[in-house]
């Protein structure tokens, strides 16, 4: 038996441990930074599979990293856990199978990690869909010892490790005075008329953006009654780019639009940043081949595997400009079922699901094994990821 067979046939000795793990998580759907009993559950298992565990990272009561040391010289592997659901529809984005999926991607690792060398870390990163945790751990410099970063998100089809855009998400607050709107509107200066100032003057900007950006807003508060003139009124906006330089750009545009708008009313402007700001995904195109080779070799067809798309925002963005990162997606359902809606949600709680997760679990486990085992594939996934965050 190889080594790669070893990493295999550990995943399936451990395979029903696995889908408890998905099914547990998957229904008892926890908001970001509330997952207390999916870090429970995974941290749990981690500890019982020989990894060190500590909790509660830069005191983020959910999250954890694990570790498998070797003892041995050699890179450190790391792996990615999200496991936070969305408002009303659960696990929607299917995020009880990406953490499932690393754990058993860890355990086959180290079942051969001895004889390799270097060392395993596990990642539990609360939070993704809003204020996610891997933003404050990278700033930390928690990835910055790490060789390599892999995860893998649920999907329709295969796709290979693509891009992301960086995001800031902005609000916007208004404050002006309160009076009868038919008695005496003179006397009030009218928030609400300040916010849709604000959205007025960003449609006018869209038309100078670039073809990757994308500013798009709610409002939240319009005030209170319509013979009110509102003396509070709010916004809340995303910011995107292709880039982390041209977003700031943006950012700095749609905050002289909001100050214009606050001019031309007389309204006070507040602005403060709602959640973290995520870094575009810079996929390592080197580790991303040998995870499709490794699909391939498993018998996907290449043509089965598409392109890398656009998929919005990611937190590992931010984690992909600290190490070498990849972002895969994987065919977990039959169905064109969408990420984000009740149909992907009911098919990634299938015992296919299951399956396709704990396939996917063996092409991240068989892509480290490949790195650690091989100096000149890391020596290469190192070279590029230092010419994509190469400063100019």
């Amino acid at each position: 038996m190889t080594n790669k067979q070893t990493v295999f046939s550990t995943i399936d000795e451990h395979a029903e441990t696995f889908r408890s793990i998905s099914r547990s998580i998957g229904s008892r759907p926890e908001l970001g930074h509330e997952e207390f009993f999916a870090a429970e559950l995974l941290t749990k298992e981690l500890a019982r599979f020989g990894f060190e565990v500590t909790r509660g990272i830069l005191d983020i009561e959910t999250s954890f990293i694990a570790v498998y040391d070797s003892g041995k010289p050699g890179p450190t592997a790391g792996f990615l856990c999200e496991y936070d659901a969305l408002p009303e529809i659960g696990h929607a984005c299917g995020h009880h199978l990406i953490c499932s999926m690393s754990i058993a991607a860890a355990v086959g690792l180290k079942s051969v990690i001895d004889q390799l060398g270097g060392r395993i870390r596990i990642y539990g990163t609360p939070a993704e869909e809003t204020k996610g945790a891997k933003v404050p751990m990278a700033a930390a410099g928690l990835f910055d010892d790490c060789d390599f970063a892999l995860m893998a998100h649920p999907y329709y089809t295969f796709e290979r490790s693509g891009e992301s855009l960086a995001l800031d998400a902005i609000q916007f607050e208004y404050t002006g005075v309160a009076a009868h709107a038919a008695a005496s509107p003179y006397e009030g200066v009218n928030a609400l008329d300040a916010v849709l100032m604000l959205f007025n003057s960003i449609n006018a900007l869209r038309q100078q953006c670039r073809s990757d950006a994308r500013i798009h807003g709610i409002i939240d508060n319009g005030g209170k009654a319509p013979n009110i003139i509102p003396d509070y009124a709010s916004a809340k906006f995303y910011v995107r780019s292709a880039s982390r330089t041209y977003t700031n750009e943006l950012t700095e545009k749609v905050l002289r639009c909001a100050e214009g708008a606050a001019l031309q009313t007389g309204c006070t402007l507040t602005t403060n940043k709602y959640e973290f700001s995520y870094d575009e995904l810079l996929t390592n195109e080197t580790l991303s081949a040998q995870f499709n080779q490794n699909l391939i070799d498993a018998g996907i067809l290449p043509e089965e595997i598409a392109f890398g798309k656009d998929h919005g925002s990611l937190d590992l963005g931010n984690v992909s400009v600290r190490c070498p990162a990849i972002h895969p997606y994987v065919k977990v359902v039959e169905e064109r079922f969408l990420l984000h809606t009740e149909a992907f949600r009911d098919a990634a709680m299938t015992e296919q699901a299951y399956d396709r997760m704990l396939f996917s679990a063996k092409m991240l486990a068989a892509t480290a094994y490949d790195v650690c085992a091989d100096p000149a594939l890391l020596a290469r996934i190192r070279e590029e990821f230092e010419r994509q965050t190469k400063q100019p």
